[in-house]
């Protein structure tokens, strides 16, 4: 019997204090999960936060202020890294929704003893008889041309020579053209994608020779442009921005007052900022506007200038609240634009070329949507289908006016049976 107690004795106290063990720990995790919950007070989206009490907390104190913008900063270093994060998973989830299924011909063509080709795009093709005719060439010269084109060099794999190399000996028979011919003829080349890409190919094939002429420079900023466009693989389409960008700093460093330079500067600025992460966009967008308006100062009738800043203001006018805050911890100014305003650059573009996009169409189409104004809005839809498909960018905008007419159409036709009811409704009350 005293051992049968002692026994319960010791199993009362070994639970007893593994009771008290687990309540403390219990204790120190909900401690430990209400400190991490503790967020700063300006993440609060409750009726209580306006631009008031933000200016307020902001400016209480040097000390607040700093505590206040160190947080700020912290919180949308985080928002950066899950939107980069997001941007990633998207663009893995792509690639392996292409990869998946040419899987099945891939194990064949290794089964059988077959040479696998990755897929390439179409710039790779036009060059790759230029490739096997001036590959020694362009290897021994390699380094010194990536220096020249601002320095993006990327281990053997991204310079401008390996992708496009240049050889005296392929190029004499065009070697006599002069500047004027060649600029006329990369102009008139680009009419069409077979076009740009002939028309970026030949000027490279003159970089040598005109590379200090800021009318041939800031075509070839122009043309890396195009090839952005046309590219289908993302690698290819970082390395054409970047090199186009650096061009196009060359370019206005030594041409301050060429709008074309500014341009297409601002052109490959957005291009390049697809590759950033937040902050960096924020930053290029910032860039984009200011060389747009510059160039719109040097070249006030050119249409594509009013169309680009157009593009501006409805993405301004659409942003979040979050991101324009974003955007004010940044520069200190937030950004403003309204509908009305791109409305406004979008007919500009129209008065100078009727007809100049179906790109142009489809956003007067969006800004009359926006201004609730449907019949403006079927009229340029069907202005935009008259149009022809040249680019890829036609063919894009083309479906999308599709879906906007058609949801125009139902949208008219419940006005017109709520009209109807309305009317019916009204004639029998006064019958009565």
């Amino acid at each position: 019997m005293p051992h049968s107690t002692n026994k319960e004795l010791i199993l009362g106290i070994m639970v007893g204090t593994t009771g008290i063990s687990l309540l403390l720990l219990w204790y120190h995790k909900v401690r430990k999960s209400r400190k991490t919950l503790n967020l700063p007070k300006f993440l609060s989206l409750g009726s209580k936060f306006d631009s008031m009490t933000f200016q307020d907390e902001m400016y209480n104190g040097q000390g607040t202020a700093a505590i206040f913008q160190g947080r700020q900063l912290q919180i949308l270093e985080k928002l950066n890294e899950l939107l980069t994060n997001m941007e990633e998973l998207k663009e893995e989830i792509r690639v392996l929704k292409e990869t998946i299924p040419k899987l099945e011909e891939y194990i064949q063509g290794e089964l059988g003893g077959k040479i696998t080709v990755h897929k390439i795009s179409p710039q790779h093709r036009a060059r790759k008889r230029r490739l096997t005719t001036v590959q020694s060439s362009a290897t021994s010269n390699s380094s010194e041309e990536a220096e020249s084109e601002g320095g993006y060099i990327t281990a053997n794999t991204d310079t401008e020579e390996q992708s496009f190399p240049v050889s005296k000996a392929f190029n004499t028979h065009i070697e006599e053209l002069n500047l004027d011919v060649l600029l006329q003829k990369a102009d008139n080349l680009r009419m069409n994608e077979c076009g740009k890409m002939e028309s970026f190919e030949l000027l490279c094939d003159h970089k040598e020779k005109f590379r200090d002429e800021i009318e041939f420079t800031w075509r070839l900023t122009r043309a890396y442009g195009d090839m952005y466009e046309l590219s289908t693989n993302a690698q290819e389409k970082k390395h054409f921005a970047n090199i186009g960008k650096t061009l196009g700093e060359r370019a206005i460093t030594r041409a301050p007052t060429n709008g074309h330079c500014h341009l297409w500067y601002a052109v490959l600025c957005g291009y390049v900022s697809e590759f950033e992460g937040l902050q960096n966009k924020i930053n290029y967008g910032h860039r984009f506007k200011e060389h747009l308006d510059k160039a719109i100062q040097f070249l006030p009738e050119e249409p594509f200038l009013y169309y680009l800043k157009g593009r501006y203001c409805y993405t301004v006018s659409k942003l979040s609240w979050i991101e324009k805050k974003m955007a004010a911890t940044l520069f200190g100014k937030i950004p403003s634009s309204t509908v009305e305003e791109a409305l406004q650059n979008f007919l500009k573009v129209e008065e100078l070329h009727p007809g100049f996009s179906k790109s142009n169409y489809l956003y007067l189409a969006k800004c009359y949507i926006d201004l609730e104004q449907a019949d403006n809005a079927v009229k340029f839809c069907n202005l935009a289908v008259l149009l022809p498909c040249v680019t890829k960018e036609d063919k894009d905008a083309q479906k999308e006016v599709k879906k906007i007419s058609t949801s125009l159409k139902r949208m008219m036709c419940s006005d017109l049976k709520v009209k109807s009811h309305f009317f019916r409704m009204h004639s029998t009350s006064r019958q009565n």
